[in-house]
């Protein structure tokens, strides 16, 4: 079992959501952070809440589809804490749309999902992750780190209309962890550095508490337990995979009985 009191947690998309919480659940039980995000108020706001709680924080500003700031990333935490344990690469966005829209009446198609709104997501959720755990993983072989790459799918990679780029990332994430700890043990580091993923389904945070209430009741009653997924209960998933290390190379899914609409 790995202890999270002393590690180090390196964690993009910071400034808020799931990210956020896990970098407070971490400094809670004694964890560093390394935490970083695009826009610089929120990460500075993120930085002073963990701060206050007594945790030991370094921000990084950067954009994860950048080579050169993710090694700074990676870098940072080596630099100043000396080691990389927890890897969670939870900067992403989202960008809905059908990929083609017939018109109602003709039946021919009036819109088509923008090309570069598909590319932004790509480059985010997908390039934006290689790059990220490309990086520590890195440093973690060279530093003689232990512990585990947590990257984050969702139910969405099950599938869901309007969510064709979105998906097709979190498809990716679902498939990386069997890929990357294949890599590992052929290179007889996979007891070392572990890869999982964690799979949300949809999740309490203010972008979605936010959203038009019509839609968010009609959004709860696919869900079984009868309300959202807390940022929080992602957290304590993300931690409790970091500590048993017997879980290993897999997805976990976190939706409260989400069947995507099917009541079975």
């Amino acid at each position: 079992m790995l202890e999270i009191k002393g590690s180090v947690a390196v964690i993009t998309g910071g400034g808020g959501g799931i990210g956020y919480a896990i970098a407070e659940h971490w400094v809670k039980n004694g964890g560093k952070v390394v935490l970083a995000d695009v826009a610089q108020e929120p990460l500075e706001k993120a930085a002073a809440a963990l701060a206050a709680l007594g945790g030991e924080v370094v921000t990084v500003v950067g954009n994860v589809t950048s080579e050169e700031d993710t090694a700074r990333l990676a870098d940072t935490a080596i630099e100043k804490f000396g080691a990389i344990n927890l890897v969670a690469p939870f900067a992403g966005i989202i960008k809905d749309g059908m990929m083609v829209s017939p018109d109602r009446e003709t039946g021919k198609v009036t819109r088509k999902l923008s090309f570069d709104d598909f590319k932004k997501v790509i480059d985010i959720n997908l390039n934006g992750v290689f790059l990220t755990v490309r990086e520590c993983a890195a440093r973690m072989i060279d530093n003689k780190c232990k512990g585990l790459i947590c990257l984050v799918s969702s139910t969405g990679s099950l599938g869901t209309a309007g969510q064709i780029s979105y998906s097709s990332t979190k498809a990716a994430m679902s498939v990386m962890p069997k890929v990357i700890t294949a890599e590992f043990f052929r290179r007889g580091l996979s007891n070392q550095i572990r890869c999982v993923a964690v799979a949300p389904g949809y999740v309490g945070t203010p972008m979605v508490k936010n959203m038009n209430q019509q839609a968010l009741d009609k959004i709860l009653q696919d869900i079984p337990i009868g309300r959202l997924i807390e940022p929080e209960e992602v957290a304590q998933l993300v931690a409790d995979i970091y500590r048993n290390e017997a879980l290993s190379g897999d997805v976990y899914f976190i939706h409260g009985g989400l069947r995507l609409g099917s009541k079975g």
